[in-house]
């Protein structure tokens, strides 16, 4: 008799999702366990309740036994991720050893394009410095050499294709906006985009009012936005970053901005989460911090879940799993 197939995910998760893990799994048998069980278990599932408040850098004690269970169990042969990326240390370790990981990617495209657009409106029309102006009650209009540029008309840089590009990219354009978008494939993006290959990104740098990331940590992009790169784009020009923190050089990105090399930043990941509170980002009036929550809602959960159990379904007939990771 064949053992049952055993499912490592969170105690709120299977509670979420038992009824639908038996529904698509049907006559076969199976357990769906936690870490605290200590089985080895040939499945896991890292909903967001997983993670919970922890960073890829910083580890919270209930994340930590998650993933030590992950890594503990030598049946695993598959694990979907309710993000996106896979740069966390212990998805690269899964991946070497040759565990199938994969992500939630889309399920939040639509959610972090909103707030990469929040950011781009709230700098174009000036809001934080509105916002300091209510705190100290003082009425302050934008006038003279204060006043907002048009949108209609300025150009865009989005590094990126994926989900969350695409989707950042059509708001862009419905806003009035000119974009160039920036991949690694050769290979136009579509109508009303400009198109460059990645190793043209300083080409297009100079002319660019608005540089956006959103493309994925690899090797070849970190550190892609460095003090060259910074150097590159003109002093009106404001940096989205709703990808990874490690994108960019931000000892050289806090000095640009500090300066007025650069006007100013909307940033929702860092260096190093969460981002230190000595980090002269926190204070400066140009820069909106927000703490990596730009894909959060109140809907992605049920979105990330759709994907496991379509990808459970897969699993169990023996297709390809959707969003697989190299």
């Amino acid at each position: 008799m064949n053992a049952p197939l055993r499912i490592l995910l969170s105690r709120a998760a299977g509670e979420r999702l038992g009824g639908e893990i038996a529904a698509v799994l049907g006559a076969r048998a199976h357990v769906l366990v936690g870490p605290e069980r200590g089985v080895d278990a040939e499945i896991a599932f890292v909903s967001r309740d997983v993670t919970g408040l922890s960073t890829k850098f910083e580890l919270q004690p209930a994340t930590q036994a998650f993933y030590e269970a992950m890594e503990g169990a030598s049946a695993l042969r598959w694990v979907h991720i309710h993000s996106a990326g896979v740069d966390r240390p212990v998805y690269q370790r899964l991946l070497a050893r040759g565990v199938r990981v994969s992500t939630s990617s889309g399920a939040n495209a639509r959610v972090v394009a909103h707030s990469a657009l929040a950011g781009v409106l709230a700098l174009a029309r000036h809001l934080p410095l509105l916002a300091a102006a209510q705190r100290e009650r003082r009425w302050a209009p934008l006038i003279g050499s204060g006043l907002p540029r048009d949108l209609d008309g300025q150009h865009a840089v989005l590094v990126g294709w994926g989900p969350i590009a695409q989707a950042i990219g059509r708001l862009l354009l419905a806003f009035g906006l000119r974009v160039t978008v920036v991949r690694q494939q050769d290979r136009a993006a579509g109508e009303g985009f400009a198109t460059v290959a990645a190793d043209r990104l300083h080409e297009v740098l100079p002319a660019a009012d608005w540089l956006l990331l959103a493309c994925p940590l690899t090797p070849a992009t970190r550190g892609m936005i460095d003090a060259r790169a910074l150097a590159l784009l003109p002093a009106h020009a404001r940096l989205v970053n709703v990808a990874r923190g490690e994108l960019v050089d931000e000892p050289a990105l806090a000095a640009a901005l500090e300066s007025g090399r650069l006007a100013g930043a909307f940033l929702d990941v860092f260096a190093h989460e969460p981002l230190p509170a000595d980090s002269p980002l926190w204070s400066l009036a140009n820069v909106i911090v927000t703490p990596h929550s730009a894909g959060f809602s109140d809907g992605n959960a049920a979105r990330v879940e759709r994907l496991f159990l379509d990808n459970l379904r897969r699993w169990c007939a023996g297709e390809e799993l959707r969003n697989l990771a190299d």
